[in-house]
């Protein structure tokens, strides 16, 4: 029974995609691109780091990075020129700057709108109908009615 529970967990675990023939000699730079290609964001697999993407263009930015690398460029260089050709979207985290104003502030934004919208809420008074006293002309017909139905 355990080695079948060991059996699923090591199933279920997320598997690197990098590929055998990708990894570079040199293990700086191989690091080096493992730490790049966990804050790049898969463009077809959009909430993934092309670092675990199965997906083609997540394996073709992995062999960008580590040539990038091998040439000699820096990491913010390397961040720049994907920038540069994908968007500041391509990076888990963008900078800041008038173009992300709204991607950063939105989650604070929509927070802020759901906190509001629950004080309101709790705190709106709950008025119903107004319901005025009966007359003592309906009150007598009723007990007239309810007299008639019990006889």
């Amino acid at each position: 029974m355990r080695r079948l529970i060991l059996l699923l967990v090591i199933i279920a675990t997320p598997l690197w995609a990098v590929e055998p023939d990708e990894v570079l000699d040199d293990p700086v730079l191989e690091q080096r691109a493992r730490d790049i290609s966990a804050n790049v964001r898969c463009v077809v697999c959009q909430n993934e780091p092309i670092d675990s993407s199965n997906a083609g263009v997540a394996r073709d930015l992995r062999i960008l990075i580590r040539e990038r690398l091998v040439a000699g460029d820096s990491d913010q260089e390397i961040y720049d020129f994907l920038v540069a050709r994908y968007g500041d979207f391509v990076l888990f985290r963008p900078p800041l700057k008038p173009s992300t104003y709204l991607l950063w502030g939105a989650p604070m934004l929509i927070l802020l709108l759901g906190g509001l919208a629950v004080v309101l809420t709790l705190t709106r008074k709950r008025t119903g109908p107004k319901v005025e006293a009966l007359s003592a002309e309906e009150e007598a017909r009723i007990k007239a009615l309810m007299e008639k139905d019990e006889t």
